[in-house]
């Protein structure tokens, strides 16, 4: 932060970003010029072998190589670890070191070139070990040179080279109000190009119809707004998460107010409704986990899987059941069998077919608890990936419930593709003329679960007695409207600090503007943040108290402008372009709030102890309401606990708790 500037242009990293890559190819630099010094000290003299002219010269030219490209070296990582992130001022040299160092390529390559010639010339009899040695050093600057290249590439930005400016009360006023937006629509519709062939790149895979194409431009929209008021690069964004898990580490080891634990003590009519429902969503968390198919078996069952599925699945396909979409050798449904232990017959209708906006469910029958269960899928392919991104807003209009609601309108597309099959096809109605007592309950796990809520809605009146449980549904799904709407028939389920079901466009921009902060703030180089952040990341220990200087700071200075303000950036960066003038840490926010659907069981680890090959891990669950999602929390498990199988085993366990309290 700023990102640095080489080549008249700005790249997408920083000029402190050297330190360990520089400090690595040290290392292998002063090792090899030592070999390469210990070879010609010991075969000096015995250069007489044919060849042996070229191979006294190159040895000689290849060590003052070597020294040049280490002391260039050594100066870079020296210069690089000074300053901080936001005050790159005692690094404003190390662009003349990169010249330099850039610039010893060219020796380096032609002489890999002599060395190869050297190595393949026939004509060459000199002892074998040397031979070996020079073969070992071209391997060796090739591997350099190919790895230097494709890190150009990674840290190459498309829009570095372009000359934009900032759009603040105090610079450009000089320009006309017409120049001045046509630069600013210009800079914006090259940037949303840029994200969306990177979008385009990554979906290559995929045939890619007009809604994939109206989705990358959407998504793209949406990335290009996220990013375009911060002047971050990677490490920066690597650092700031580290800084804030540290600090959001040290913060819940601080001992809890006494009115904040009391307001957790739940009365023991919510604690029976507490326990109900907790049975209950670790049954429907079966059919939510089933229906991701063979990958979730297999994954949960990694030794024994295939031959199970090998063994029971490779029959012929059932008659009785409705199935659409592929599904190469049974596997799906014969995993979806052994997860749910249903049997053929109790299958109304089975989709595996899979489009942006169209996902994968099935209905079964749930002889059990007398229900007819709709299990929406999760995330499992790139086109759900992208209904997940198509993160703009909607409304949802229901006649005789709300006047107007917001929803998130990839997974509202999503719902109304399911709510079409089930009414439309009449599913629904040939699994309520087989049991017309059964009630109607709708699951689903993270982009399943977020579905299922939105379907719930669109079905509430046709079916007033029926339930859904949303498990890890995505946090920025409903207005605050509709998320009131649904406390009556939806059961939400979170485990620990799940990302997904904190993740919404409002949280997102507190996020970014809480790592521009604590990094703009930090007094510390970044190769110490990171290297203490790895350490306490894999080893634990206490959380480091990097010296800041937020503290002190008045309220009107940390809510002032992401960037070009002296409160929070030391140097201003010229090459960057802040594409929105209006971004303000104190401005009103840019996308509504959506939340989680109805009412919101959030499960918590209470304690664990590792043995040997196993881990054992105690759960506790509360009624939470949507103000505790309200923020993205930084932990590494903050992947894991979105998991079905977390979720899965956390109910189970609660379930099982809960069965030997009554027991005893």
């Amino acid at each position: 932060m700023p990102g640095l500037v080489v080549f008249g242009r700005r790249w997408a990293i920083g000029s402190d970003d050297f330190v360990l890559p520089g400090a690595f190819e040290l290392f292998v630099r002063l090792v090899w010029w030592i070999g390469i010094l210990a070879l010609y000290t010991v075969h000096k003299g015995q250069f007489n072998c044919p060849g042996g002219g070229l191979l006294h010269s190159y040895l000689l030219v290849l060590l003052i190589l070597l020294a040049s490209i280490i002391c260039a070296l050594s100066a870079l990582v020296y210069i690089s670890m000074q300053g901080t992130i936001s005050n790159p001022g005692p690094r404003k040299s190390l662009p003349k070191l990169l010249y330099t160092r850039l610039l010893l390529y060219l020796p380096e390559f032609i002489w890999a070139v002599v060395g190869a010639v050297w190595v393949s010339d026939s004509s060459v009899h000199c002892e074998k070990t040397v031979i070996n040695v020079i073969i070992g050093t071209v391997i060796a600057s090739w591997v350099i040179i190919i790895f230097t290249i494709i890190g150009v590439v990674i840290v190459f930005d498309p829009l570095g080279g372009k000359k934009t400016f900032y759009l603040t009360d105090t610079v450009n006023r000089n320009l006309e109000s017409s120049q001045s937006g046509q630069l600013l629509y210009n800079v914006k519709n090259t940037a949303t190009r840029v994200w969306e062939k990177r979008i385009r790149l990554l979906c290559c895979c995929i045939v890619q119809d007009d809604d994939h194409r109206v989705a990358f431009t959407s998504i793209a929209e949406l990335f290009r707004t996220y990013f375009s008021d911060t002047d971050l690069v990677p490490s920066d964004i690597a650092a700031g998460l580290t800084l804030l898990h540290q600090e959001q580490d040290k913060m819940e080891s601080c001992p809890k107010e006494p009115e904040e634990v009391l307001c957790h003590s739940p009365s023991s009519l919510v604690a029976d409704d507490l326990d109900i429902e907790l049975e209950n969503a670790a049954h429907y968390m079966l059919f939510a986990a089933a229906a991701y198919g063979w990958p979730y078996y297999i994954y949960t069952n990694p030794f024994t899987a295939l031959c199970k599925l090998n063994g029971d699945c490779c029959g012929n396909r059932p008659t009785d059941s409705d199935i659409t979409g592929s599904d190469r050798h049974n596997f799906h449904f014969g995993s979806i069998l052994k997860i749910t232990g249903l049997q053929y017959r109790d299958f109304i209708h089975i989709s595996f077919h899979n489009k942006i906006y169209e996902i994968p469910f099935f209905v079964a029958l749930d002889h059990k608890k007398e229900a007819i269960v709709v299990a929406v899928r999760g995330t499992l392919s790139f086109e759900d990936i992208l209904t997940d991104l198509s993160a703009d807003c909607e409304d949802l209009t229901l006649e005789d419930v709300l006047e107007n609601g917001f929803v998130h309108k990839g997974i509202t597309q999503a719902a109304n593709y399911i709510y079409r099959k089930l009414i439309n096809d009449g599913i629904l109605n040939q699994a309520f003329t087989i049991v017309p007592e059964y009630k109607l309950v709708i699951v689903g796990h993270s982009l399943g679960g977020g579905t299922a809520s939105i379907l719930a809605i669109m079905l509430r009146n046709s079916f007033p007695t029926l339930r859904c449980y949303a498990f890890s549904p995505p946090g920025g799904l409903l207005s605050k409207s509709l998320a009131d709407y649904t406390k009556h028939f939806i059961i939400s389920v979170i485990v620990g600090k799940d990302l997904v079901a904190r993740l919404s466009m409002p949280n997102m921009e507190d996020l970014k503007r809480r790592i521009v902060r604590i990094v703009a703030n930090c007094n510390r180089p970044k190769y110490q943040i990171l290297l203490r952040g790895c350490w306490y990341e894999v080893f634990g220990g206490d959380p480091d108290n990097f010296p800041t200087e937020l503290d002190g700071r008045n309220h009107d200075a940390l809510t002032q402008p992401l960037l070009a303000e002296e409160s929070l950036m030391v140097h201003r960066s010229p090459s960057y372009s802040a594409l929105e003038d209006e971004s303000h840490l104190n401005s009103p926010p840019q996308y509504p709030h959506l939340y989680l659907p109805g009412k919101i069981i959030h499960i918590v680890e209470e304690s664990s102890s590792r043995k040997l090959c196993s881990s054992d891990i105690k759960y506790t669950a509360r009624w939470s309401n949507e103000s505790v999602f309200s923020s993205i929390l930084i932990s590494p498990k903050m992947i894991t606990d979105h998991m079905p199988d977390v979720v899965l085993k956390a109910l189970n366990s609660l379930s099982q708790e809960h069965g030997s309290c009554i027991s005893c």
